[in-house]
């Protein structure tokens, strides 16, 4: 990944960061990264803002609400803004939000154009592509958001299999817990590793994760060209638990159902309730590569009757039981592994 540039002063907070949030704004996104930069900043959790400071910008001063209705009061008006090592725009809901106000967006060009670098959390990626402020950039999206992105932006290439992406001066990330990593990663940079690894300790984070590491969840080997088709595709992903009729799928997106598997048939070559299967057959296989969930658990995350249900269609469509599924993918996760040096490992 390329490196952002230090602007670390004598005198000054080791890293500072200025949050611009729209209204309904992701809470957790924002609370993820400002906790991690908050535990950094001191001792234990003491909280004072030795190494790091942050502040909530605002036009107007008026509290903004979140996605989730709780509502966060901005502590600085842009024109007393200061000066920030990094400018962090938290989006929310897309289709709901009014977005950031043109005072905002005026002041994100500005700061732009002195080479400030502008982070994007979750949807913060949309509000900085509408600004004109990610041409030439590359951008994490969630691939929860993947396609509704290229419909809003179709000369764009999201990168939407990795929890963040830095190029250059432009820092993005899918949301959830990937704001956490982002946040520790600009904590190893500007304070150290040992502040990093402590924040995401006390917040019951393993290990800080790298920008490639592949966002939960992602699933990118079915998708459609039919903006129909893609917006389908979008919503089975969304109700893998609860999965929906055809015919409530269809109703949901303004079509008949006949007219649904048309299209589905002309530029999947599937029926809609195939692709369904294949999607939740496909969440259950990563799920037993990559969790150590029960196969019942599984089961019942992924939409399927119960355990008996998943075993039986997993085995007629792959040919393997779930648990003999998973006992050959770690197997071969052991033979991949190369040996270490200098050391004999026994032939069995």
């Amino acid at each position: 990944m390329a490196s952002v540039p230090s602007r670390n002063r004598p005198g000054k907070k080791r890293l500072s960061v200025a949050f611009l949030l729209a209204d309904r704004f992701t809470l957790s996104a924002f609370a993820n990264f400002v906790d991690v930069l908050r535990l950094a900043a001191d001792e234990a959790d003491r909280s004072r803002p030795i190494n790091c400071e942050w502040t909530v910008l605002s036009a107007d001063m008026n509290p903004v609400r979140s996605s989730c209705g709780v509502k966060v009061q901005p502590e600085t008006r842009l024109h007393n803004a200061g000066e920030y090592d990094y400018i962090v725009v938290v989006g929310g809901l897309i289709q709901e939000a009014r977005g950031l106000s043109p005072e905002c967006i005026a002041f994100l060009r500005s700061a732009a154009r002195k080479g400030v670098p502008l982070v994007g959390l979750c949807t913060g990626v949309f509000l900085l592509h509408e600004a004109g402020l990610l041409d030439g950039y590359r951008c994490c999206v969630s691939w929860f958001h993947h396609d509704d992105f290229l419909e809003r932006f179709d000369t764009a290439h999201p990168v939407s299999d990795q929890i963040f992406v830095v190029d250059r001066d432009r820092l993005t990330c899918s949301g959830g817990h990937s704001a956490a990593h982002l946040a520790a990663w600009l904590v190893e940079k500007h304070v150290g590793r040992v502040a990093a690894t402590k924040s995401l300790s006390i917040m019951i984070i393993d290990e800080a994760m790298a920008g490639d590491k592949p966002q939960p969840g992602f699933r990118g080997d079915l998708t459609g060209r039919d903006p129909v088709v893609r917006k389908a595709l979008i919503r089975i992903r969304q109700n893998l638990e609860n999965p929906e009729t055809v015919e409530d799928l269809a109703r949901g997106l303004g079509v008949s159902r006949r007219q649904l598997e048309r299209r589905f048939q002309a530029d999947l070559n599937l029926s809609p309730s195939r692709a369904e299967l294949r999607l939740r057959l496909d969440a259950a296989r990563r799920m037993l590569e990559a969790t150590g969930r029960t196969v019942t658990q599984i089961a019942h995350a992924t939409g399927f009757c119960d355990a008996s249900h998943l075993i039986n269609t997993f085995r007629a469509e792959l040919g393997l039981t779930p648990s003999e599924y998973r006992r050959a993918n770690l197997q071969a996760a052991v033979s991949a592994q190369p040996r270490a040096a200098g050391v004999l490992v026994p032939e069995r």
